[in-house]
């Protein structure tokens, strides 16, 4: 009980650095990994070893496929890729099933591309489209938002998932495939939210603003997607060769299945595929491009690999034996890493660092919680990604920037974006739990 209770101070600690002191959460974990260790009587070198092994084995296994992942959502992003496919399903549903078309691009797009990058990459799209059919600009906000919040907290290769998969030791194919079960009735519950309830709010636009023209260079839609889904078809493959009826058999196409769905091979072959996204007039550009999104793969690696020393730090200590008393609650073990999510998502505003934090808390929780199979380990993978939708307030950035490129005030922004998240994150954990229900 005291190392839950040192635990519960940790933390505490971790999201005032973060938020009052604007501490960068790459240092904030490192010291709640040294004040963990201090507390709880660890010796030094198991608490230094912890931290360092910790650290370096996540990234062992995450790093890589963090840096490719950043680099197919940087060139969907500059090479106008995410709009070609924004148009394409506008095109498909018709104007007046915008908001679909909306939810839809963003489920799609977030996959590779951080949600807040996607949504303000969308946003003169979705108030062009609102000014032509008349549909509120609250309405396509939200499921624009919503839908780029559904993948972006569930389905790999978004970094949030891989990490938590990383540090749990859980199968990224099972959690991509999972993770799409999961995420679809979300997006569908906050689609039919924002048809019911934003409906309801008007927003009157400054001024007009034509949709910007997708530029001579852009890639088709059957370009833009490809790295997109190239990837999770090989990573899902993997996971349909390994199951215990062996579907591929145990040659060649086993093999072959088998290397081309790690998903360090994956998600390089969909890097690979997005180069052909940069257009002939695009290729001295090519370089700045790698380096920016080099350098946003830096800050969540370094992010991700603090989180997994919490995590190895935290296995030190006697934190499951405590936890071993939810294991027989009546099969509801993974509320906790639903509720430690959100606990920490709503304190501190950032889904991927209540994602990463999270999963380094949990990590010594699977075992007594009854949740240490491959589908358990899963299915704490979602439970942590539904709760770190739960709920996206004045504290995340996320948050602001839905509410400035929709030009919502923040009341209005509360009303519909908040409501939503809160909305999406409960789903997760209903669908969720029916899933542990059936599949433990």
């Amino acid at each position: 009980m005291m190392t839950f209770i040192w635990l519960l101070v940790v933390v505490t600690a971790i999201i005032w650095m973060t938020v009052r002191w604007s501490l960068h959460p790459f240092l904030a974990l490192l010291a709640g990994c040294l004040m963990m260790g201090v507390l709880t009587g660890l010796g030094v070198s198991t608490m230094l070893g912890a931290v360092s092994g910790g650290f370096g084995s996540t990234l062992q296994s995450i790093g890589i496929v963090i840096a490719a992942g950043t680099i197919i959502g940087e060139y969907l992003d500059r090479s106008g890729g995410a709009r070609v496919l924004a148009n394409k399903l506008l095109a498909w549903t018709g104007e007046k099933n915008a908001p679909i078309s909306m939810s839809m691009t963003g489920y799609i797009v977030s996959i590779p591309v951080f949600c807040d990058s996607g949504f303000i990459v969308l946003s003169s799209l979705m108030k062009a489209i609102g000014r032509r059919t008349g549909i509120s600009v609250a309405v396509l906000a939200v499921a624009l938002a919503s839908g780029l919040y559904a993948t972006h907290v569930f389905v790999p290769p978004t970094p949030g998932p891989l990490a938590a998969a990383a540090t749990l030791g859980a199968d990224i194919g099972r959690v991509l495939i999972y993770g799409l079960l999961v995420s679809l009735p979300v997006m569908v519950v906050a689609l039919l939210w924002a048809r019911y309830w934003c409906s309801r709010y008007t927003i009157e636009l400054s001024h007009p603003e034509e949709e910007e023209a997708v530029a001579k260079t852009a890639p088709s839609f059957t370009l833009a997607v490809a790295p997109i889904l190239t990837p999770i078809f090989l990573i899902a493959m993997k996971s349909v060769a390994e199951y215990p009826t062996a579907p591929l058999g145990e040659g060649y196409l086993y093999s072959t299945a088998i290397f081309l769905g790690d998903p360090i091979v994956a998600l390089f072959t969909g890097v690979l595929i997005a180069f052909f996204m940069v257009g002939s007039g695009q290729k001295r550009i090519q370089n700045k491009w790698l380096e920016e999104a080099l350098k946003k793969a830096g800050i969540i690696i370094l992010i991700t690999g603090a989180g997994g020393a919490f995590g190895a730090v935290l296995r030190e200590t006697d934190l499951g034996d405590f936890a071993a008393q939810f294991a027989g609650a009546g099969g509801l073990g993974i509320v906790i890493p639903f509720l430690i999510a959100a606990f920490l998502k709503t304190a501190q505003g950032s889904s991927t660092v209540a994602i990463i934090t999270a999963a380094a808390i949990c990590a010594p929780l699977l075992e007594p919680l009854g949740l240490d199979s491959i589908t358990g380990t899963a299915l704490v993978v979602l439970a942590i990604g539904a709760g770190s939708l739960t709920v996206s307030h004045v504290n995340d950035s996320y948050f602001w920037v839905v509410a400035k490129f929709s030009e919502m005030d923040t009341a209005t922004a509360l009303k519909t974006h908040t409501t939503t998240t809160l909305l999406m994150g409960i789903t997760g954990l209903i669908v969720i739990q029916i899933l542990a229900w059936v599949l433990l």
